[in-house]
């Protein structure tokens, strides 16, 4: 069973991210969400600094998002094809909710920036982990629209980047496990023994 939230290490063992595409209503209320990013927020942060925050695009407002979008997409494709206008759109609508995660370091610390871009990931993590624990399925995705400038500075203040789009909701399909390293191949012990 993917996603067991029978409990903690069960979650945490069995953590599946769920397609953007196959999340259908209900997704989380308000309260809800407000409490997904109070978890995502207790993160490892050197320097207590947040150097991320996110931003809510309701569903109200996903329509004026995918114009964004499309605008966007049309800088470097000027004549999309329909499959790709139909994928712009559809990266707009997908999920009940939508959080834009956004890298936000602060200059002038003694933090270097990666520490503060590894804090961002990781709170993007705890946010789908709080997603999930609360029995729904999140996906975490990047692509063009994430390094787009035009996208960026909707979203963004000076210095920030977006860090992902996560979509919440319930999986329309039950959710499928995909391939895990394994153990040896990411695990090792220092130092490396001597070639013989």
């Amino acid at each position: 069973m993917l996603n067991d939230r029978s409990s903690a290490l069960s979650l945490l063992q069995t953590r599946r991210s769920g397609r953007p595409r196959d999340l259908v209503e209900p997704g989380p209320h308000e309260a809800q969400l407000g409490e997904m990013i109070r978890i995502a927020a207790r993160t490892p942060d050197h320097g207590k600094l947040a150097p991320w925050r996110f931003v809510h695009v309701p569903r109200d407002r996903r329509s004026a998002f995918a114009e964004l979008l499309h605008r966007a997409y049309r800088i470097d494709n000027p004549q999309p094809a329909r499959l790709e206008t139909e994928a712009v759109d559809r990266l707009a609508h997908q999920a009940p909710t939508l959080v834009v995660a956004l890298s936000s370091p602060l200059e002038g610390t003694k933090i270097p920036l990666w520490e503060q871009e590894l804090s961002c990931g990781a709170a993007c993590m705890n946010l789908l982990s709080a997603a999930h624990a609360m029995g729904f399925a999140a996906g975490w995705i990047t692509g063009w629209a994430a390094y787009s400038e035009q996208v960026r500075r909707a979203f963004a203040r000076d210095g920030e980047r977006i860090a992902g789009f996560i979509y919440i909701g319930t999986p329309a399909n039950p959710l499928e496990e995909r391939p895990r390293p394994p153990l040896d191949r990411i695990l090792s012990e220092w130092p490396a023994p001597a070639d013989t």
